[in-house]
């Protein structure tokens, strides 16, 4: 009798398991892409024309819904180059990249969820290779390293674009190179700095020097003002303005103004 009421438990815990193992979980952050063994009532295979949103997502139990991450990801790839002239660098490249959610069935016909191994990988270190041939050794450790990742960036874009596959940045780090090359990329940035220094220097006294002149210009102009401003009228003018003063002191009783015959004499008393 307890054998015939625990049936009905049993059948239902089947059931419930056989209910969840029809179904696939899409994560937060992920799309799927439904591939059908075989059915009587459609096509086999991948199925064209619908991407599967995040949440659960019921099927028959031997067909399959495959899960690709649509987030933003990274690869670190370390990869050794040789510069323009020959010199042997290795350098660590970051690729942010992620499918294209909208063709996710066409990357899981063709391609297959290894798409960065198959694809993304080999392509960067072809281009980065090639790319890298361009630059000397001091470019890629400092100056253009920048220029030197957006151009193996829109290489790469345009390569795996045919695979739907979407590069977000390419990034260059670490960057190692010869021994003998940093010492002397080095010793040539240390005499840039102090060539520029000495330029600023010389830029510098260069503009002491102009402002001395044109203080000096300055000063001879009002000179030249000055001097055609006083004329012997204007100096007899001014002596009687200090005689005159000098009569109405304290200590001045008689003051004679005009020091020729011709002039006449002007007398001035203080006791006037």
């Amino acid at each position: 009798m307890k054998k015939l009421n625990s049936l009905p438990v049993l059948m239902l815990v089947l059931l419930v398991f056989t209910m969840i193992g029809c179904g696939t979980q899409v994560p937060s952050g992920h799309r799927g892409v439904f591939y059908a063994k075989f059915s009587p009532f459609g096509e086999k295979g991948t199925e064209m024309g619908t991407i599967y949103d995040e949440g659960f997502n019921w099927h028959m139990p031997w067909n399959q819904i495959y899960v690709y991450r649509t987030q933003i990801q990274e690869r670190k790839e370390d990869l050794t180059v040789l510069s323009s002239d020959g010199a042997t660098i290795r350098m660590q490249v970051s690729i942010l990249y992620r499918p294209n959610a909208v063709f996710l069935d066409s990357l899981q016909k063709m391609v297959g969820e290894t798409y960065y191994s198959d694809i993304v990988a080999p392509n960067i270190r072809g281009i980065a290779r090639a790319v890298a041939g361009r630059y000397k050794p001091e470019e890629i450790y400092s100056t253009k390293r920048e220029e030197l990742a957006n151009a193996v960036r829109e290489e790469l874009t345009a390569e795996v674009a045919r695979r739907w596959i979407i590069i977000q940045t390419v990034l260059i780090r670490d960057v190692q190179i010869p021994a003998k090359i940093s010492e002397a990329i080095n010793f040539k940035l240390a005499a840039d700095q102090e060539a520029q220094k000495m330029q600023f220097t010389i830029q510098k006294e260069r503009l002491e020097a102009e402002r001395k002149r044109i203080e000096a210009q300055g000063i001879a102009d009002f000179q030249k003002i000055v001097a055609a401003g006083i004329t012997p009228s204007y100096l007899k003018w001014k002596g009687i303005e200090a005689t005159e003063h000098i009569a109405q002191s304290p200590n001045s009783k008689i003051v004679i103004v005009g020091n020729s015959s011709q002039e006449m004499p002007i007398i001035l008393s203080a006791d006037n």
